[in-house]
């Protein structure tokens, strides 16, 4: 190959291309006449020729130079040596070469840790009533989890037989490939393919593991639910996850809770909210009534000309805090039921009321309405 070949036909571009045209150009020659791929007797001189002709025409002033005086004209610019100081996108190359495996900083691929593994974390989902959720419970679950090989306690060999230093890696758990490059000698280092980094070979596998060294098994666990719990909460049991290999702690278990609707509650923070019917006597003259509460029954007294929507606050009947002391409140709606059918005594009775009553005005409906919202907002 000509030393005074043209930089442009060496990298196959015109001679108005752009920088980013010079580089994507660069690559591609760079990558067609590497060593490893390109085997023809010019291997070394084109790399040369390419390098050096990459270092001019992506450095501006010195392609400048060129442009106007030929090869002549770089020389004492540091135009006949490639440096990988000044260079091209050394990490972008490399990768192209190589793969992302090493990265963009020369590091070396190294294989697994051969040391401590923690064991995996676990996840059950818990379904409970409502009124376990607000009280508390202790429910009993079965899991299945991987545990260590009982008969080879984790070796992965039957019992009175042991592993074997791997013949691949020599017991390292890597393999080592040196690779030549345009920028180098480089070491590849992988996980052994044979041992897959354990370093060791199981020649008679165990008959219960088969060579895994953990086995799955199902345990049952009582699980605490303290009060207050909801929709969503997870309970984090330490240690009773997955068991981990070579002497590595165990996983974690985490217990998610779901709350089944119940029939007459409901639940908004940490406040239980009830509708308690009362028929319209009871709202007019008043009552004491008795209302459900998860606690049991409580009496509750109605006041006299209770309106329908009125909130009556029980406090302390509610959900303990989660995260504290005390409980919420219980929140109970009164829901006024109006007859749809009466009797003919029922009827005359009413029409009797409706005659002494008179209508209605306006303005003190609104009165009425106004006063309920200051009662359900608490204005």
């Amino acid at each position: 190959m000509s030393n005074e070949q043209d930089y442009y036909d060496i990298l196959g571009v015109p001679r108005n291309a752009s920088p980013e045209e010079i580089k994507r150009a660069y690559r591609r020659m760079a990558k067609k006449y590497h060593p490893d791929i390109y085997k023809g007797p010019d291997a070394d001189a084109r790399i040369k020729e390419i390098n050096e002709a990459y270092e001019v025409l992506s450095n501006p002033d010195k392609r400048a130079a060129y442009d106007r005086f030929g090869r002549a004209g770089v020389q004492g610019m540091g135009g006949g040596g490639w440096s990988a100081a000044r260079g091209p996108d050394i990490a972008d190359i490399f990768e192209e070469f190589f793969g992302a495996g090493f990265g963009g900083g020369f590091g070396f691929r190294r294989g697994p840790e051969r040391g401590p593994v923690r064991g995996a974390d676990l996840r059950y989902d818990l379904t409970i009533e409502f009124e376990e959720a607000v009280l508390g419970a202790e429910k009993d679950i079965e899991i299945e989890r991987e545990e260590m090989c009982p008969r080879c306690s984790g070796t992965g060999a039957e019992p009175g037989t042991s592993p074997i230093r791997c013949p691949t890696c020599n017991g390292s758990g890597e393999v080592r490939r040196r690779q030549q490059t345009i920028l180098g000698t480089f070491v590849n280092v992988s996980t052994c393919p044979r041992c897959r980094g354990e370093g060791e070979i199981v020649t008679t596998p165990c008959s219960q593991c088969h060579g895994g060294r953990v086995v799955a098994m199902k345990r049952r666990l009582r699980v605490k639910i303290p009060a207050g719990v909801d929709e969503g909460t997870r309970i984090r049991l330490p240690g009773e996850g997955a068991a981990g290999l070579r002497g590595g702690s165990s996983g974690n278990l985490y217990v998610f809770i779901h709350v089944k609707p119940h029939k007459i509650f409901q639940r908004r923070d940490d406040d239980i909210l009830l509708e308690l019917p009362i028929n319209i006597a009871q709202a007019v003259l008043g009552a004491e009534v008795e209302v459900p509460t998860l606690d049991g029954p409580k009496r509750v007294r109605i006041p006299p000309g209770t309106q329908p929507g009125k909130v009556l606050r029980l406090r302390g009947l509610g959900v303990p805090h989660l995260r504290g002391n005390g409980r919420g409140d219980m929140l109970v709606t009164v829901n006024v039921h109006i007859p749809t059918q009466l009797t003919d005594e029922q009827r005359a009775l009413f029409e009797q009321l409706a005659q002494s009553l008179g209508p209605v005005s306006y303005e003190n409906h609104e009165q009425g309405f106004f006063d309920r919202m200051r009662e359900v907002f608490g204005l």
